[in-house]
């Protein structure tokens, strides 16, 4: 083999490693965390909804449709696909958005009506246990504090 066959191989070999190493774990969730604000209460709402299940916060319906998050160790993204609609005053309904939201960058894809706000806020799995991490946000779990004695 050729020093040119031998570099187009190794730069191959490289090529089919290196997208897989770039890729963080992505976590998918059963359910979907967000916050929504009353503008004329002022009186903001958290809000659990399982995936593909609709959750009315005012006139608005919220359905999310996937929900994913990332594990402690890698940089955080959570991140859903959500429809929401506008329900009429004859119960009809008007779809107002639908794309990604991102808990990380909440202005930029929040829904904005003019009586309410919706922002994704979370993705959580009731049945996983919740992760333990440090004070310090490091995600290394703290040390076990020794019980001093009291003689």
């Amino acid at each position: 083999m050729s020093v040119s066959r031998v570099a187009v191989a190794a730069a191959l070999g490289w090529a089919a490693i290196l997208p897989q190493a770039a890729r963080a774990e992505q976590i998918e969730n059963p359910v979907a965390v967000f916050s929504g604000l009353d503008k004329i209460t002022a009186v903001i709402t958290s809000f659990q909804v399982p995936l593909n299940e609709a959750h009315r916060f005012g006139q608005l319906e919220v359905t999310p449709r996937v929900c994913y998050s990332r594990p402690p160790t890698e940089e955080p993204k959570t991140s859903t696909f959500v429809e929401v609609d506008e329900i009429e005053e004859d119960n009809s309904r008007k779809r107002i958005f639908t794309g990604w939201m991102f808990a990380e960058s909440p202005g930029l894809h929040a829904v904005e009506h003019p009586v309410f706000d919706v922002w994704l806020t979370g993705c959580i799995d009731p049945s996983r246990p919740p992760e333990v991490t440090s004070e310090d946000g490091s995600g290394e779990a703290a040390p076990a504090e020794i019980p001093k004695d009291n003689d």
